[in-house]
């Protein structure tokens, strides 16, 4: 990869040659994209930050946390971070919207499309795996540590 390309430049042609299906948001760079994984669906969102030379992949469930499942979303989110190395949860209080970011800084290198093919396909396989407890939180039907034992056992 040239060195005058910028980490949007990258992260596109990754998509590109990956065969995704997206759309470029006007005037920034970032591109969404719908995601079909084993569990379930939800919207991804790509985002390049060129001066910074950073990418943050977000998969975000359309359907937010009713505000009384906050609390107990709030809880699952903390036991399904403890201990991941690539990527976490995020809960939105205010809104219940549930994400899950990864994220890469090469400030110093360069990035390559290897970068973002792993960056992506590591944020779309913990939302799929996680998907069914959080829809089990978020329903009531399960309780947070419950939900994480059982997906992590």
């Amino acid at each position: 990869m040239s060195g005058s390309a910028t980490v949007f430049d990258t992260m596109v042609r990754f998509f590109r040659e990956d065969d995704w299906k997206f759309r470029p948001v006007e005037g920034e760079t970032t591109l969404l994209m719908g995601f079909q994984g084993e569990n379930g669906r939800w919207q991804m969102i790509a985002r390049a930050r060129n001066p910074e030379r950073q990418v943050i992949v977000f998969s975000v469930l359309e359907e937010h946390v009713p505000e009384m499942r906050r609390p107990a979303m709030a809880e699952f989110v903390a036991r399904a971070n403890y201990g991941m190395i690539l990527g976490n949860f995020e809960l939105d209080f205010s809104d219940g919207e549930v994400r899950y970011k990864t994220s890469i800084d090469v400030e110093d290198g360069e990035l390559t499309t290897g970068m973002v093919k792993r960056l992506v396909y590591a944020n779309v396989l913990m939302m799929d795996k996680y998907l069914p407890g959080v829809m089990d939180v978020m329903h009531g039907r399960a309780a947070a540590a419950d939900a994480v034992t059982k997906i992590e056992s």
